[in-house]
């Protein structure tokens, strides 16, 4: 696989991971996924993948898409930050509960699937 396909894979999961943190909290808080504006789940993702993208672009991230470390350690820095600071930036809530959910669930997807890709890969010994 050519790096430049590999860096797209990751970003849309990582896109992906972080719209479904959103539907399933908006789920969990009887909001409904897209909310009464149909835009809801749109407003809930958006400070998180602006985050994610910055931290795409802190890290690098199309150089070693796949490397829980540092690129997926930055992006989930990145969104879990720039995502909290963006959602009071524009008045939506940051209690610490919801601080912690999100960085758990942040953690757990945008680092973990590259975890599980770097051990799979050295299995088929596609990484050394």
């Amino acid at each position: 696989m050519k790096i430049v396909q590999a860096a797209r894979g990751a970003a849309a999961l990582d896109a992906g991971a972080i719209v479904v943190f959103a539907a399933i909290g908006r789920a969990n808080h009887s909001e409904g996924v897209l909310g009464s504006s149909g835009i809801g789940l749109a407003t809930t993702a958006w400070p998180f993948l602006v985050g994610a993208a910055i931290g795409w672009a802190i890290a690098k991230g199309w150089k070693k898409p796949c490397a829980w470390r540092p690129t997926g350690v930055i992006v989930w820095a990145s969104a879990l930050v720039g995502g909290m600071f963006l959602r009071l930036a524009s008045g939506q809530g940051v209690q610490a509960s919801f601080v912690i959910v999100a960085a758990l669930f942040l953690a757990a997807f945008l680092i973990g699937w590259r975890v599980i890709s770097g051990v799979l890969a050295k299995r088929m010994g596609l990484k050394k």
